[in-house]
C-alpha cells in the first residue's frame, strides 16, 4: 500500500498549496481590481459557497462510483481552476471563477478523505492525521510560493500559471498511484440501505473545532497586539505558534491513536486545546499568550482527522455522503466562527469572546465517545 498512501500524501499537499498559493497573493488582486474590503469579502464568499456547494454534491457520485473516480479529476482541476481568477477584470468576474475554484476545492476535500479512509482501512492502523498534517504542509508550502512571486514583484497570474501546472503535476503522479477503490454500487448510492448513524453528531464536533481554527487564523494576532500589547512580530507568533504545533500534533496523531485510540485521544486533545487557549486569555502576558495558542493548536491537531476517519468507517458504503456532511457541517463553523467572535466582541471584549472556542473544545471532549465504533456498524 505504499504508493496508494503516497498517492493520498500528494493530494493533501496539492490541495493545501492551492489555498496557500490563492491566499498568499489576495492582495495582489485586490490592489490590481482596486477592491475595497467589503467587496473583497464578497469575492471570499464566493470560495466558501463553492465549496460548500462541491462538498455537497460529490458525496453521492464518490458512493456510487468510488473515490478514485472522483479524486483524480478533481485533483487534476484543482491547478486548472487556480489561475483565472488571476485574469479577472472585474469583482462579478472574480467571484464567479472563485466560485468554481470553491466547487472544485469542495469536490477534492471530500474525495481525497474518502480516498484516504480507504488507505487508512487498507493498512489497518490510524494513518489520517498525516494525511492532514502534510495539508499543513502544503498550504504553508503555497503561502511561501506566493510569497516568493510577490517578493520579486511578479504577477498573481504568472504564480498561479507556475503553481498551477505544478498542481498538475502532481495530481498526474498521484493518479498513477491512487488506490482504486470499488463502487458501493446503486443502491447504496440511492440509499437503500441504512444509513450509518451519529454522522450529523461528528459534523457538530468538526464544527467545533474549526471555530477554534478560524478564530486563531483570524484574532490570535489582534489578541496579542490590543489586548496584550504585543509587538507586531509578537503578535505574529502567536498563529506561527498555532500552526506549528498543530502541524507536529497531527504528525504524532496516528502513533497515539494507535497506542491510546481515538476517543482517548480526542478527549485528551479537547482538554489540552481548551486549557491552552484558556493560559492565553487568563494569563494576561505575551508569552502566555503565544504559548497557550500553540497549545490551543496542539489540541485542535488530531480532532478533525480522527472525526473524519470515524465518519469515513462508519459504513464503507455511505463513506462518501457521510463525509460530505461531515465536512460541510465543520466548514460552515470555519467560516462563522470568527464572525461571530468578531461580533461577541463589539459587546464583551475580544477575551471573553474567544473563551468561546474554548468551551467548544471542552464540549468536544465531553463528547469524545461519540468517535468511538459501534458494534452493529463495520469497524475498520
Amino acid at each position: 500500500m505504499t504508493r496508494e498512501r503516497v498517492a493520498v500524501y500528494l493530494l493533501f499537499f496539492l490541495s493545501g498549496t492551492a489555498i496557500g498559493t490563492w491566499t498568499a497573493r489576495i492582495p495582489a488582486i485586490k490592489e490590481r481590481l482596486g477592491l475595497g474590503d467589503g467587496q473583497l469579502s464578497l469575492a471570499l464568499l464566493a470560495v466558501a459557497a463553492g465549496a460548500v456547494v462541491g462538498m455537497t454534491a460529490v458525496g453521492r457520485l464518490v458512493d456510487r462510483y468510488g473515490s478514485s473516480r472522483a479524486v483524480v479529476p478533481a485533483a487534476l482541476a484543482q491547478g486548472v481552476v487556480l489561475v483565472p481568477p488571476a485574469y479577472a477584470p472585474d469583482l462579478l468576474t472574480l467571484s464567479a471563477t472563485l466560485l468554481v475554484f470553491g466547487v472544485v476545492h469542495g469536490i477534492l476535500d471530500v474525495a481525497m478523505n474518502a480516498n484516504a479512509v480507504e488507505v487508512e482501512r487498507a493498512h489497518g492502523r490510524p494513518i489520517m492525521s498525516s494525511f492532514h498534517a502534510v495539508y499543513s504542509v502544503g498550504g504553508f508550502a503555497g503561502a511561501t510560493a506566493g510569497g516568493l512571486f510577490a517578493h520579486h514583484d511578479l504577477s498573481a497570474a504568472v504564480t498561479f500559471w507556475a503553481v498551477g501546472a505544478g498542481i498538475a503535476a502532481l495530481a498526474a503522479w498521484a493518479a498513477r498511484w491512487a488506490l482504486r477503490s470499488a463502487p458501493a454500487g446503486e443502491s447504496a448510492a440511492r440509499g437503500v440501505a441504512g444509513r450509518p448513524r451519529g454522522i450529523v453528531f461528528l459534523g457538530v464536533l468538526a464544527f467545533c473545532c474549526l471555530v477554534g481554527e478560524g478564530a486563531a487564523a483570524d484574532w490570535s494576532s489582534v489578541y496579542l497586539r490590543e489586548d496584550l500589547a504585543a509587538s507586531p512580530g509578537i503578535a505574529a507568533a502567536g498563529y506561527a505558534a498555532f500552526s506549528l504545533m498543530m502541524t507536529a500534533g497531527r504528525l504524532a496523531g496516528d502513533r497515539l491513536a494507535a497506542r491510546f485510540g481515538p476517543v482517548a485521544l480526542v478527549r485528551c486533545c479537547g482538554v489540552l486545546a481548551a486549557v491552552g487557549l484558556g493560559v492565553a486569555l487568563l494569563g494576561g502576558h505575551q508569552a502566555a499568550g503565544v504559548v497557550g495558542f500553540g497549545c490551543f493548536g496542539a489540541g485542535l491537531s488530531c480532532i478533525v482527522p480522527q472525526v473524519f476517519s470515524a465518519a469515513g468507517h462508519r459504513d464503507p458504503a455511505f463513506s462518501g455522503r457521510a463525509l460530505a456532511r461531515v465536512a460541510s457541517i465543520g466548514y460552515l463553523g470555519m467560516l462563522s466562527g470568527p464572525v461571530f467572535i468578531g461580533a461577541v466582541a463589539e459587546l464583551t471584549g475580544l477575551p471573553r469572546a474567544l473563551a468561546i472556542p474554548a468551551l467548544l473544545a471542552a464540549f468536544v471532549a465531553l463528547a469524545a465517545t461519540a468517535l468511538r465504533v459501534r458494534a452493529e456498524e463495520p469497524a475498520a
